[in-house]
């Protein structure tokens, strides 16, 4: 009977993560997730849909840079992210995966077109 209870529960959870997959508009990359999922950062967050914390799409849109990420990883800060319950700090995270992390997560941010004037040249 427990065999087959975990095989049921295995069933489901695999159902729900690919639904959650399947829905996502952002590819996440094996690394990255292989990264997100050892850590737990997917307990609270998404790459492109708010959970318990902001998607990582958002956190790309505030323009902080890789080594800013890495520090809010270690020490959040709460005021950044207001309407959000505080993220607990991720001090197990070695330096390296979390700049991995930081440098993905910076990936995401929009793509802003040139600015207008550059594309305008002036006639002379």
């Amino acid at each position: 009977m427990k065999k087959s209870f975990g095989f049921l529960l295995a069933t489901v959870v695999a159902t729900l993560l690919g639904a959650v997959s399947a829905n996502a508009q952002v590819k996440v990359p094996d690394d990255i997730n292989a990264l997100l999922t050892k850590y737990t950062c997917f307990a609270c967050h998404r790459a492109d849909t708010r959970l318990v914390g902001p998607a990582y799409v958002d956190v790309a849109k505030k323009g902080y840079k890789n080594e800013r990420i890495v520090e809010l990883i270690y020490k959040p800060e709460p005021a950044n992210w207001p309407g959000y319950p505080p993220m607990a700090p991720m001090t197990q995270v070695p330096k390296e995966d979390a700049l991995k992390l930081a440098v993905w997560i910076n990936s995401l941010a929009p793509k802003t077109a040139p600015a207008k004037a550059a594309a305008t040249k002036k006639k002379s």
